[in-house]
């Protein structure tokens, strides 16, 4: 039976208090940057039929791993996979995966800060009038200036890592789980108001054909990969964040339905964004495939030909600084609940030294625009940020997939099916036995496919 282990930490208070913070931890920039451009480039409709096949066979599989490993153990990620092993007779090494969790998440946060500190930044110009009836070359020059001043990066990276370190001190109860409290709504509510404006000044017809009108004639099988990579990367999963959520969860909460939830969310903000980007874009007559460009570089063109489009461009970076804060918190929380255990610190404490850790590393990021920049080609594509799309290749195509398989192989193979389907809460059922083999095999071997995929090797 599942041993009655508490966290030193507190837990969440409820149901719909968790969800929020699910729902914050996972629904990133990715979903309103990454998702919208992704759709662009694999030709629309067919990429998001795929999306969510892909989703369904791997993305939920290892959510619901993850919130059950974390709820079995109570405990940040090294410990609960050191506990969880000893439990079933493996070898204690196993809590390095727990611990390339903690590693990936602040790197991952590191860099993710600096682009952070540009919705930040975006926020103030659109605000001032900067982007009206701005030109493309304007735009790029905009962008560019903003990128190669490694000052003004500086000081908008150290202020959201302040803004996080603020949140994260106060603890599961009184920081977590207030700010989600506040910010998820205001996001889901800002997003709402921006497809509104999106639907009624842009071109909505062209946006839902463009999204919803599937044709798999157009979907390469790197369309799929792309898919599925999207599919393991929109959940934040293998960096330890859901993991140390569910060691927050209260007794008697349904892992199966509450991760549908959480994935339904996440995919019905990455569409209603879609939705909202594609209406702007097609009404200024813009390209929706440009890359992560289209949000720094091509969305403000749009904003700024549409009436009011100070004031909701403005919204719009608004939403994209909540959707960062949110998920920049979930990255933080495994490396401060380890501190916190091992060292005994105080958690005010720990999230400071871990996120001067951060704060440091983004560093690196910054100078990776202007003084440290260099090229190089990976996977066939011209790189040319320097250190920065180092960090972003090192954790996205290694050390992302790299956790989420080893913890695939962990359930799968070395927990006992008695004891996963105890952490899982559902007993020996079709459900369970359904997860279980998604766990042993499709999900390794699609994760094996996005390493692959990531390396340029398929």
């Amino acid at each position: 039976m599942l041993s009655r282990r508490i966290s030193i930490h507190g837990q969440w208070s409820s149901r719909p208090m968790f969800l929020l913070a699910a729902t914050g931890a996972v629904v990133g920039l990715g979903n309103i940057w990454r998702f919208p451009y992704l759709v662009g480039d694999n030709g629309g409709g067919a990429f998001i039929l795929a999306y969510l096949l892909c989703l369904l066979l791997v993305g939920a599989p290892l959510l619901m791993l993850e919130l059950a490993l974390g709820k079995r153990g109570r405990q940040s990620p090294p410990f609960t996979l050191q506990t969880l092993s000893v439990e079933a007779g493996g070898n204690a090494a196993w809590k390095a995966v727990g611990w390339l969790g903690i590693l990936t998440g602040l790197v991952i946060l590191s860099y993710y800060s600096v682009v952070a500190g540009w919705t930040l930044a975006y926020g103030v110009r659109f605000a001032s009038g900067v982007f009206f009836r701005v030109t493309s070359e304007g735009a790029n020059t905009l962008f560019a200036q903003l990128v190669g001043d490694p000052e003004r990066l500086l000081a908008w990276h150290t202020i959201f890592m302040v803004l996080t370190i603020k949140v994260v001190s106060r603890g599961v109860v009184n920081g977590l789980e207030k700010a989600n409290r506040i910010l998820v709504p205001l996001l889901l509510g800002l997003l709402l108001v921006l497809m509104v404006y999106a639907v009624r000044v842009g071109d909505f017809g062209s946006a839902y054909l463009f999204l919803f009108n599937s044709d798999f004639s157009q979907l390469s099988a790197t369309g799929w990969l792309s898919a599925l990579g999207h599919a393991f990367f929109t959940l934040g999963l293998g960096l330890g964040a859901i993991l140390i959520y569910g060691a927050y969860l209260p007794a008697g909460i349904s892992i199966g339905r509450t991760s549908m939830l959480v994935v339904l969310l996440d995919t019905l903000v990455g569409l209603v964004a879609g939705i909202a980007v594609f209406s702007l874009l097609f009404s200024a007559d813009l390209s929706p495939g440009e890359g992560p460009g289209l949000i720094f570089q091509t969305l403000p063109i749009a904003f700024g030909q549409m009436p009011g489009g100070a004031f909701f461009g403005t919204l719009f970076f608004l939403l994209l600084l909540f959707a960062a804060w949110t998920s920049a918190i979930a990255m933080i929380e495994p490396a401060v609940a380890w501190l916190v255990e091992s060292h005994e610190v105080k958690r005010v404490h720990a999230a400071i030294w871990t996120g001067i850790v951060a704060w440091l590393l983004g560093i690196i990021s910054i100078l990776s625009f202007s003084h440290w920049s260099f090229s190089f080609e990976f996977a066939g594509e011209l790189r040319r940020h320097g250190l920065f799309d180092v960090l972003e290749i090192l954790t996205s195509s290694i050390m992302l997939p790299l956790g989420g398989l080893l913890l695939a192989l962990f359930a799968g193979w070395v927990m006992n099916r008695d004891s996963a389907a105890d952490a899982l809460g559902r007993g020996d059922g079709a459900l369970f036995r359904s997860w279980y083999f998604l766990i042993r095999y499709i999900v390794p071997a699609a994760i094996v496919l996005i390493f692959l995929q990531a390396v340029g090797v398929v």
